[in-house]
């Protein structure tokens, strides 16, 4: 039986008042509990909520053109965000730079050529660094468009390409950062494997690939608030980021931002065709990668559930109360971001707010329909939520209030696919990602 809910949009020319269904696709399941916090799995239990207007402005006013969007009600977005969910991050080091370590090396079969870059943020070398691998197809015969992932895994653990240079992990014990070897096989996993990036899969169609490692920025883990690029920015006596400052998935989106500073400068890359990607928190990561840094063509977020693409004010799965938790992923946002876990209603800004400030570049939400906990449904919603501000701009929202079926992608500006299975991609997101890419950034 199709689960309905009432969902309210406070956006101009929507009216008040919508009924959707989420088209039988996303089953109930019992509910359960993560540390400590109820979890709600039925749809009719989601509960109602009415969605901050990205279409009006602090004083009420509303947004009706272009020119106002980005004048005043985009800048006041922004500053929402960043003080109340990711944080205020630095500019560019003034101090950068770029050690090209490889720069032409053939990979997979001469199909590739590939770069090897450490980006440097001061002039102290031995401090935060990061390491980017490129790979551009060896047939182009001018600047090809990139897709640009940020991973859970050094370089050498992401890519299947054994002449790529052993990156580094952050070892939980040490509070240092120490290299990163493949898993040991065990019983359970005799071959211990990896899901490669599939490098070659763009290659053919044309597109070029890079990758960094998360860690390079930051660490992923409680009371890590002090480690990694956020360090170079404490004050004397400071020990962690004040309330309004970056958590780690601001690091890891403004490391983004330096792979593009380097992007820029390789003339074997149109760097105004570059998509950011990223799964689960790196996907929260492209959304707020995409939306700070206009520079990025594109963004692909998978499975950015909740404090991503997901509707926060919806209680199903996880929530902002579970993400903010002290023993869970506090360390990800600004700190104001936990004040609102026991009273999102009176958070400022919502998914919908986050999905406007990407309009009017395409804008592709990747999501499986077992995938509960990330609310897949709560993403297709916000999707429909951010489609007048896209419509300002005269492009083409999801335009449908019904849940796809699994595998049935809506490729328009703004896109949304949901594979049958959970967390994370399947070798068939890839293909989707490619087509969209040749949608609207092959020339």
């Amino acid at each position: 039986m199709p689960a309905k809910t009432k969902w309210s949009l406070c956006i101009l020319g929507w009216g008040a008042l919508l009924a959707s269904s989420a088209h039988g696709q996303i089953a109930d399941a019992p509910d359960d509990a993560v540390a400590g916090i109820p979890v709600n799995y039925t749809e009719a239990k989601a509960g109602s909520y009415k969605l901050p207007d990205a279409l009006k402005l602090n004083n009420g006013k509303a947004v009706t053109d272009v020119k106002t969007w980005r004048a005043e009600r985009r800048p006041e977005i922004r500053k929402l965000i960043e003080q109340n969910w990711f944080g205020r991050a630095p500019g560019r080091p003034a101090d950068m730079t770029f050690d090209v370590l490889e720069r032409s090396a053939p990979a997979f079969d001469g199909k590739a050529v590939r770069s090897q870059v450490t980006i440097f943020f001061t002039k102290d070398h031995a401090g935060p660094r990061m390491e980017l691998l490129v790979y551009v197809p060896a047939n182009a015969t001018g600047p090809v468009p990139l897709f640009l992932n940020m991973s859970f895994s050094a370089n050498n653990l992401t890519v299947n390409d054994p002449g790529v240079l052993r990156g580094r992990r952050w070892d939980r014990q040490s509070l240092k950062q120490v290299p990163a070897e493949p898993p040991r096989p065990s019983a359970t996993a005799p071959t211990a494997g990896f899901r490669p990036l599939p490098v070659e899969q763009f290659i053919a169609r044309g597109i070029g690939v890079a990758t960094f490692n998360k860690d390079d920025l930051a660490p992923d883990f409680v009371d890590s608030e002090g480690l990694g690029v956020k360090s170079l920015y404490l004050k004397p006596g400071q020990t962690r980021p004040a309330d309004d400052e970056w958590g780690a998935i601001a690091a890891w989106s403004w490391g983004a931002s330096r792979a593009l500073d380097y992007i820029e400068t390789d003339k074997r890359i149109d760097s105004k065709r570059v998509a950011i990607h990223g799964v689960s928190r790196l996907g929260k990561t492209a959304l707020w990668g995409g939306a700070a840094d206009e520079r990025f063509a594109m963004v692909i977020a998978s499975c950015s559930g909740e404090g991503g693409a997901a509707i926060a004010r919806r209680n199903y799965g996880e929530t902002l109360a579970h993400m903010s938790a002290p023993t869970r992923f506090p360390y990800q946002f600004a700190p104001n971001y936990a004040k609102f876990g026991q009273k999102v209603d009176e958070w400022p800004v919502d998914a919908n707010m986050l999905l406007a400030m990407i309009a009017p570049r395409p804008l592709l939400l990747q999501t499986g329909n077992t995938d509960k906990w990330s609310d897949p449904y709560g993403e297709f919603l916000a999707a429909v939520a951010v489609e007048p501000v896209y419509r300002l701009f005269g492009k083409r929202g999801l335009e449908t209030t019904v849940l796809p079926k699994p595998g049935e992608a809506i490729l328009h500006d703004i896109g949304y696919v949901m594979h049958e299975g959970g967390h994370g991609t399947v070798p068939s997101d890839f293909e989707v990602y490619i087509r969209f890419m040749e949608m609207h950034l092959k020339k």
